[in-house]
């Protein structure tokens, strides 16, 4: 069986005057769900679990973060990939001076080109995070991302996530700005209407972002949302299962028909042309 990799994805959310989310999307050449819109994140690194990180890592320790995911270890560096690929993806940086403390101040057009040099090395695999803190001297702002959801792809596929998805209120005067290489595409969206578009098939979204962000219509407001996650608690996982029948490859969900009467398949057995159409399988118009 495939080990899921550790993976992380931010919802940065904010009130214009209604919720808010931003979103990017994938550049046309990735390996996986090229084109799909999604939330900031990505995989974790080893470096996210550094000793050196941790230190820089204020309210929030490794222990502390492992007990909140039932983990014996490491939990804190699904907040750190968030933050890491957030800032990397979409200029975003969830984090803040030592001294003086408070946010950074990216009004400062040498400040903001300095960080904005630091994400193009990042990218490129010509910095490492860890260092890029110790230059700067920043502390990660952890204490800001709050669960909200666990996913894990489903068995049968090539490619598997455990996947923590955060919400983090915005923080102000930063990129806001897809790469241009992994990412192509970034806009702030109503989750009700990427669904929408993504129902009349003008936008892809894979089934955990499609799910997620139907989770968001339930609240009105960014500031509702972030107050209810952060008094959450017992965060259930959600791992879909891969069924195969008359009426085609999809995913279903616990509680779903037939859920746990599905024979898990085995490594692979999803056919890698149809691997799109699973982990997309959004409701269209006339078919939900």
């Amino acid at each position: 069986m495939v080990t899921p990799r550790d993976a992380a994805t931010v919802m940065l959310v904010r009130d214009a005057p209604d919720l808010h989310v931003f979103m990017l999307r994938r550049s046309l050449d990735a390996d996986f769900v090229g084109g799909a819109h999604v939330f900031p994140g990505g995989a974790v690194d080893a470096d996210d679990r550094l000793a050196e990180i941790e230190a820089r890592a204020p309210g929030r320790s490794d222990a502390d973060a492992s007990r909140l995911l039932e983990r014996a270890s490491g939990g804190l560096g699904f907040w750190v990939a968030a933050i890491r690929e957030t800032f990397e993806e979409a200029g975003v940086l969830l984090a803040h001076r030592r001294a003086p403390s408070g946010p950074l101040d990216l009004d400062d057009p040498e400040i903001a080109g300095s960080f904005e040099r630091a994400r193009e090395a990042l990218n490129r695999r010509r910095l490492r995070f860890v260092d890029f803190l110790a230059d700067e001297d920043l502390l990660l702002d952890v204490t800001s991302l709050h669960v909200f959801s666990h996913w894990i792809t489903p068995v049968g596929m090539p490619r598997r996530y455990d996947t923590w998805f955060f919400v983090a209120p915005a923080p102000e005067g930063h990129a806001y700005l897809h790469d241009d290489v992994e990412t192509i595409e970034s806009a702030w969206v109503r989750p009700s209407d990427a669904i929408e578009r993504s129902r009349r098939g003008e936008v892809e979204l894979i089934f955990p972002t499609f799910k997620n962000l139907e989770a968001l219509t339930r609240f009105e407001t960014a500031a509702e949302l972030v107050e209810y996650v952060r008094t959450a608690s017992d965060v259930e996982i959600v791992p879909p299962r891969v069924v195969r029948d008359g009426s085609g490859t999809r995913l279903l969900l616990p509680g779903d028909e037939g859920y746990d009467d599905t024979v898990e398949p085995n490594d692979g057995a999803v056919d890698s042309r149809r691997i799109a159409d699973v982990v997309t399988s959004t409701p269209r118009e006339g078919t939900a």
